[in-house]
């Protein structure tokens, strides 16, 4: 069966957007399944999490979109990292992907261009989780053009709600020209359960989304620090703590989809 692909995204920094794409990774890693993720995002902070620090990369996400198709399964073979201790295959960012919107100008079927890269190792994997920049721009629409399920990670924070309309719009423009409309459920992140805006915020999103809301939630939890000080995911540090079990259920809904 091929790979189902999972696009991380929010259009607001903050949210927990390459932490819920390296933690969910493991998690699905952890439960069988076989998981690529890519760094899309020009920041790198995925990459340089993992200590994957994409100046000493000689292949990384940014040479699909300057190799030709033909040369792509030999690409492949170079792309794909493997760290000491990882569960999951890794693909590089690089800096050089804040060019493509001039790169690409022009370019016949530039934002369908992932997917069809993709396609050549989908029986590779279960999940490819794709870390996604923060802006709109030909990154975003290649990875949400390349997805089968969007899964926007939202601080529960009132401020995280403007993001989420910014999205929605992407989305809804997007949709206008695809096949099928994109689908998308919502995370709620960074989550107080001691604050009571941190609640509202979360019954609002529950009243407004539905069914479109995971029902893991992400509590605050200061091993997603420590992971990251260490170039590690939570499970790693604290396999059972808060943090790896709630990531845990949000695999397991995932899986049940």
């Amino acid at each position: 069966m091929a790979a189902k692909v999972l696009a991380i995204a929010n259009q607001k920094g903050g949210v927990g957007k390459t932490t819920t794409t390296l933690t969910l990774g493991a998690a699905l890693s952890s439960m069988g399944s076989r998981v690529l993720i890519m760094d899309l995002d020009p920041h790198a902070c995925a990459s340089v999490h993992l200590r994957f620090y994409p100046e000493h990369q000689e292949f990384t996400v940014y040479d699909i979109f300057h190799t030709e198709p033909g040369e792509w399964d030999g690409l492949w073979s170079r792309l794909r990292l493997k760290g000491e201790g990882l569960a999951f295959d890794f693909v590089a960012s690089n800096i050089r992907l804040s060019e493509l919107e001039m790169d690409l100008k022009g370019r016949q079927g530039r934002g369908a261009i992932l997917r069809t890269c993709l396609a050549r190792v989908a029986d590779d994997y279960d999940y490819v989780v794709l870390d996604c920049p923060p802006h709109i721009g030909v990154l975003l629409v290649n990875a949400l053009v390349a997805s089968d399920l969007l899964i926007i990670p939202i601080q529960t924070d009132f401020l995280a709600l403007h993001g989420l309309k910014l999205l929605f719009d992407t989305v809804r423009m997007l949709n206008r020209v695809l096949p099928a409309p994109i689908e998308y459920r919502a995370l709620a992140t960074m989550y107080d359960r001691r604050a009571s805006a941190c609640n509202r915020v979360l019954r609002l999103l529950r009243r407004k989304l539905g069914e479109r809301m995971f029902e893991a939630v992400v509590d605050m939890d200061t091993k997603f620090r420590e992971a990251s000080a260490q170039g590690k995911v939570i499970f790693d540090v604290a396999p059972k703590g808060r943090g790896a079990t709630e990531y845990m259920e949000l695999a397991r809904e995932i899986v049940a989809l």
